[in-house]
């Protein structure tokens, strides 16, 4: 199972937390995202402590601050609503600096930030440590569905060859004189759009016959078959166990 070339959330590197099974780091991001959306909301002191979990862990990966900082800019649309979220909702209010503020919107709004960003950054250093390769071999190896393992693997695949035929396509529009500056223009768009979507569909339908006449039965066949030891478990599940030892604590606090 191939995946093209190196993603751009990907950093190479040969730490330790490169090192690991893609499984045990797939399993870690995801419980520690479980435990993080568990921890009550009024546990602050809890999320700084997941925070300072995630900062550790990108140290021991050698994953720069400003490289993770600069990916943590694609939660920028959740930030907008949750900051409309003390204006809209309802329930006791409060004043401050001139502005009447809901105290359940400013909890919710807090609620949102905290635990997205949390999320996205597990999922960013996950993804800044792990090829997308190893991704596919580490769902597959977790038992996810075959069929969403080999969708996600040829979108991976073919997504550069599609944005290519994009490419081409607006130079042969541009290479006839066409600009798009208004509404008057959006049919020749949705026109181009449609093409795009037939001269995709046709070249599925290519590569599934010649799939076929190569033995293709429905399933992909695995070359390497990743593994992982008790030591590489323990190592990849320190930071979830962590971080449901601080849930805990939020709970009972």
């Amino acid at each position: 199972m191939g995946a093209g070339h190196a993603h751009r959330l990907y950093r190479h590197g040969h730490s330790p937390v490169h090192g690991l099974p893609p499984h045990t780091k797939l399993a870690a991001a995801l419980l520690f995202v479980v435990v993080v959306v568990s921890t009550p909301r009024e546990a602050m002191w809890a999320f700084a402590v997941y925070a300072v979990l995630l900062a550790a862990v990108a140290h021991r990966a050698r994953v720069p601050a400003r490289f993770l900082l600069g990916r943590l800019l694609i939660e920028v649309p959740f930030v907008a609503f949750a900051v409309l979220m003390p204006f809209v909702a309802e329930g006791e209010r409060v004043h401050v600096l001139g502005l009447s503020l809901s105290v359940n919107g400013l909890w919710g709004a807090w609620n949102v930030l905290a635990k997205g960003t949390l999320g996205v950054a597990a999922s960013v250093l996950l993804a800044a440590t792990t090829e997308l390769r190893e991704l596919l071999l580490g769902l597959q190896r977790l038992k996810l569905p075959p069929l969403l393992v080999q969708i996600a693997s040829f979108m991976i695949r073919y997504g550069d060859v599609i944005t290519d035929e994009m490419r081409r396509m607006r130079i042969a529009r541009e290479s006839r004189g066409f600009e798009a500056k208004g509404v008057r223009h959006w049919g020749v768009l949705a026109k181009s759009a449609g093409a795009l979507f037939i001269r995709s569909y046709e070249r599925g339908e290519r590569v599934h016959l010649a799939m076929v006449s190569r033995g293709y039965a429905g399933s992909m066949p695995v070359i390497d078959e990743v593994t992982a030891s008790g030591a590489q478990w323990r190592h990849a599940l320190s930071l979830p166990c962590a971080a449901l030892v601080v849930c805990l604590l939020g709970w009972m606090l």
